[in-house]
């Protein structure tokens, strides 16, 4: 039986590209929508190992809801409804994770991509692209991040660089310096220090939202965190750099303050301060995608995870938007669950509450 073309349920303004995904049958654009056959009748996964189809008979659809409503059945050699080889990579990804986080601590040989891929019995290719789309990173890129975590440990406290760099696993002192200040946010000696030599300035002010903490580098704003206490906001400031040269901020500096407390009282008004935060890639994609979310609007986890092209990273961009330091100026607290419902935010769901009703979300 043959199908009348339908009009795609999604926009078409990305067809060429999904058509691209589908062309390379890649399973990283799995679960970000569904493609359907009118010749057959059919929908499948964009990774669909059968026959490709011509382009003219070929429509997108949001999920497989919107395709079955079209008209069409699920695929049998696909399964595009069935998650469970969804789930299966999803365990494989957060078993390797524990791997080579154990490997790391333990000071042993990281696992190979060729290793990992084994295990999950995959093809280390594909294997790459599923723990990329799951985790957010590479495996390389995630035994990277637990190597500098191990060494932020170690230089805090009080272990020699070069001790530090051997206990994390770096195989030479090169690899460890070679973009040492991007991930530490200073040069390694000076991390050792507790931050001895950095100067960041900073001032509290008071908000509707209680008492905000703003500091700086020379490069941009690295904090904007709320609370209660102002003496507690300062120490947890100093609690991650115990020698860092904390600078009372001058008249300058206020209106850097009053920006952030102008974006908070009337999120309407741009705020386009110089920031200096310090993450992993991911990270700071995660941030500019929030960014990008207007006032008055919100978005789900699902949301920015597709936003940023990586529809499987879901838990990771959760973790991302934890991490953010600077509240507001990166608007995490626009990220709400799937049923609108408001998940957790570092300075509280109440602070979070109040930011989105100001919003008129």
């Amino acid at each position: 039986m043959t199908h009348p073309a339908l009009a795609p349920v999604i926009s078409a303004e990305n067809d060429d590209e999904r058509w691209e995904t589908v062309r390379r049958r890649d399973r990283a654009a799995d679960g970000r929508f569904v493609y359907a056959v009118s010749s057959t009748g059919v929908y499948c996964r964009p990774s669909c190992p059968s026959r490709l189809a011509k382009r003219a008979n070929v429509s997108f659809h949001a999920d497989c809801d919107a395709a079955e409503a079209a008209g069409f059945r699920p695929c049998k050699r696909c399964h595009p409804r069935d998650t469970s080889a969804d789930d299966r990579h999803a365990d494989s990804v957060a078993q390797a994770c524990r791997r080579i986080e154990a490997a790391v601590k333990d000071g042993e040989p990281v696992p190979s991509l060729a290793d990992l891929a084994a295990q999950a019995g995959l093809s280390p290719f594909h294997y790459h692209r599923v723990f990329k789309a799951i985790a957010g990173v590479t495996p390389k890129g995630f035994a990277s991040a637990c190597k500098t975590a191990l060494a932020r440990t170690g230089l805090a406290a009080g272990k020699s660089v070069t001790e530090t760099i051997y206990d994390a696993g770096y195989s030479s002192s090169s690899r460890f310096y070679d973009g040492a200040t991007a991930r530490l946010g200073m040069r390694p000696s000076d991390y050792r220090a507790g931050g001895r030599g950095a100067d960041i300035r900073f001032a509290v002010g008071t908000c509707s939202l209680g008492q905000v903490v703003v500091a700086a580098t020379d490069k941009g704003v690295c904090a904007i965190h709320f609370g209660d206490d102002p003496q507690r906001l300062v120490e947890a400031l100093q609690a991650r750099f115990p020698n860092a040269r904390l600078v009372g901020g001058d008249a300058g500096f206020e209106q850097t303050v009053a920006a952030v407390i102008g974006a908070v009282e009337t999120p309407s008004q741009r705020c386009d301060l110089p920031l200096d935060l310090q993450g992993t890639a991911f990270q700071h994609r995660v941030w500019q995608a929030l960014r990008a979310i207007p006032p008055g609007s919100t978005a789900t986890y699902s949301d920015v995870a597709r936003a940023i092209g990586q529809p499987a990273a879901v838990r990771a961009v959760a973790r991302a938007c934890a991490a953010n330091p600077v509240a507001v100026v990166v608007p995490c607290h626009r990220v709400v669950r799937t049923d609108g419902s408001l998940s957790g935010y570092a300075w509280g769901v109440e602070r979070k509450r109040a930011l989105l009703d100001r919003e008129g979300t």
